[in-house]
């Protein structure tokens, strides 16, 4: 099987530097792979597979290494999680204890954000189809601020806010038709998406909201696209953005805050990514002589390294040329391999697999469709039936995305904090799956 092998096994880490850079994973001899100090195999036998886990250490700490880069920095900032990534109500209480508000991008986000314990005023809601209900239920909560993305949304804003004797706290959300250099479906900063106002016709509609009496302006936003691995499209981003901020001040019109949104991307692979603290320097250089308040949305730099998804190997089945290792988890659980061609380590959970030969493998779920596959010709020892596998870095855009296709309940979710695992979300009854079904009359049995 050697000969199947990618071209570029060679660039994949080890399972050694995959272990040195997750400092909340550990292997031991005796239990295997650990999060946080407790053994995956206990949190497999205590709640099955497929199962999410996440470390609660490793979100705390980034967070808490953002929060204390912008400090350092003298930057008057606050950090808004992007719900998006991640809408665990567990999670979303966790950061909010840390000092977070929500970044929403829809009533329900908004609503889940609500019941996790952040104030309405520290979430900020995003979207660029907010729909007339969503935007009455935000106003009437008392929302922080709304990003709004064209001029049409500014029309239907003013008119409602007007209508329930409202002021509506607002920011322009504009496009600065910057290529943030990821994945096409992910981009949301370049002229043909669908994302923000232009740039060029902002001024006239910042000047629009100003003079309304029921909108109350705060500021400008932009957004530019998601897993950015690279400070450079950032840069040309805001250098874009505080021209504009300049130009509006120049005409009179106050600009109080400048929404930084997200995008910062973390390595799945061995690819070089920006830390906080680099990311944090650009955002002094290029906004904070402009000594507005910062807001940063990041959502997948929080959350995506402390989550895996814990999977049981159902079988090995091998071709004339190919071996298989069909898993009990599927693309309807995490479905960024099919979606994105996204890589993301995959590791055993048996310390003795660790160390044993390695042979090429497609690493691939049950569900019927060819694009159920995590992995292609990923170097891997013999896994037989019954074995443990932890799909790592699967914090962000895993469980949120997943769906019950091919009648597949949604997967359980564990947190794991100093040494104890609790659940966070319970695992779908298969019941519940049809328990919204409605047979007519006309079709029931006589």
């Amino acid at each position: 099987m050697a000969a199947f092998a990618r071209a570029d096994a060679a660039a994949d880490p080890s399972f050694a530097e995959i272990l040195a850079l997750r400092p909340h994973l550990a292997i031991a001899p005796e239990v295997g792979l650990m999060v946080d100090g407790v053994p995956l195999a206990r949190i497999a036998a205590e709640h099955a597979t497929p199962t999410w886990v996440y470390a609660a250490s490793a979100i705390s700490g980034r967070f808490r290494a953002l929060a204390s880069a912008l400090a350092e920095a003298n930057l008057d900032a606050r950090i808004h999680y992007a719900m998006k990534a991640n809408d665990a109500l567990a999670i979303v209480r966790l950061l909010g204890s840390l000092g977070a508000g929500a970044d929403v991008v829809s009533g329900g986000e908004f609503h889940a954000a609500r019941a996790a314990g952040i104030a309405p005023s520290d979430i900020v809601f995003s979207g660029v189809g907010k729909t007339e209900a969503e935007l009455r239920a935000a106003l009437a909560a008392g929302v922080g601020q709304i990003n709004v993305e064209s001029a049409e949304e500014l029309a239907m804003l003013d008119a409602l806010a007007a209508a329930m004797g409202r002021r509506a706290p607002v920011a322009l959300r504009v496009n600065p038709d910057v290529d943030a250099g990821t994945h096409a479906k992910i981009t949301t900063g370049r002229a043909e998406n669908k994302f923000g106002i232009p740039i060029g016709e902002a001024p006239a509609l910042y000047a629009r909201a100003a003079g309304s009496r029921a909108l109350r302006v705060r500021g400008v936003a932009v957004h530019i696209g998601s897993q950015i691995t690279a400070l450079a499209p950032f840069r040309a981003a805001y250098a874009r953005l505080a021209e504009l901020v300049r130009a509006l001040r120049a005409e009179g019109l106050p600009v109080e805050r400048i929404d930084c949104g997200g995008g910062l991307g973390i390595p799945y692979r061995n690819e070089p990514a920006p830390s906080a603290a680099a990311f944090v320097h650009l955002l002094r250089e290029t906004l904070g002589p402009l000594g507005a308040t910062l807001m940063l949305e990041p959502g997948r730099w929080l959350v995506g390294p402390a989550g895996l998804l814990l999977a049981r190997v159902v079988l090995e089945k091998h071709g004339t040329s190919r071996r298989f290792v069909i898993l009990d988890a599927a693309m309807n659980d995490l479905i960024r391999p099919a979606l994105y061609e996204a890589w993301h380590a995959i590791v055993p959970v048996a310390a003795a697999r660790w160390h044993a030969p390695a042979t090429p493998a497609d690493v691939v779920g049950p569900v019927c469709e060819s694009g159920d596959t995590f992995a292609t010709a990923r170097m891997l020892p013999a896994l037989p039936p019954g074995e443990l596998v932890a799909i790592l870095d699967a914090g962000a855009y895993g469980a949120v995305m997943s769906s019950t296709y091919n009648a597949r309940p949604l997967a359980a979710a564990v947190m794991v904090r100093a040494g104890e695992a609790a659940v966070i979300r319970r695992r779908q009854p298969v019941e519940a799956l049809i328990a919204q079904d409605v047979i007519p009359h006309w079709l029931a049995s006589g």
